[in-house]
């Protein structure tokens, strides 16, 4: 019964390492002034969902265990969203709709971004990063990002993600497109 609730905090703990290095990562200045991203609420919050959303590809490549990871990822998130409406006074009645509506965003954003990384024209995924990312978005730059980006997630063991160690490529560091 004990090894449960031990599981169910590593899984929190692991969960949480996760979001921070997702949100870490899409807190970088060259997304927003470099490369066009709006540097609002909005803008921020596009680059969360997609840095989460390709974590999760990579987490739910995993089978069940990695898909339970996610959730919690998720969950992470969810709970940081809450937080933030009520730090901007959001009333709470409100606070549940936008979280809501926020979530339902993500989970759009999360099979776009997914499609677009399975097709075989590369101009989807631009497609559908300039549709989503609000701002003058440099899309080729950013797509070029994505793919680097989910590669890498691709290479990294899941042991170490487990261990709630993530690795994203530094963006703009190996930017050809300048």
């Amino acid at each position: 019964m004990l090894q449960w609730l031990k599981t169910r905090s590593n899984r929190k703990y692991t969960a949480r390492q996760l979001y921070g290095s997702s949100v870490a990562v899409a807190r970088a200045p060259v997304f927003y002034r470099d490369w066009g991203v709006a540097d609002t609420l909005e803008g921020r919050f596009e680059m969360v969902a997609l840095h989460v959303a390709l974590l999760l590809r990579r987490l739910t490549s995993e089978g069940a265990a990695g898909k339970a990871l996610g959730q919690a990822v998720l969950e992470e998130m969810v709970a940081a969203l809450d937080d933030d409406m009520r730090e901007l006074a959001v009333s709470d009645l409100k606070v549940s709709k936008k979280v809501q509506a926020a979530a339902g965003a993500f989970f759009g954003r999360l099979r776009a971004y997914d499609e677009a990384l399975k097709s075989a024209d590369p101009a989807d995924l631009q497609k559908a990063l300039a549709r989503n990312v609000p701002g003058s978005v440099a899309a080729e730059r950013l797509a070029a990002y994505v793919r680097l980006t989910a590669t890498a997630l691709e290479s990294q063991s899941y042991a170490a993600l487990l261990a709630g160690t993530v690795s994203f490529p530094a963006p703009g560091v190996t930017d050809s497109a300048r």
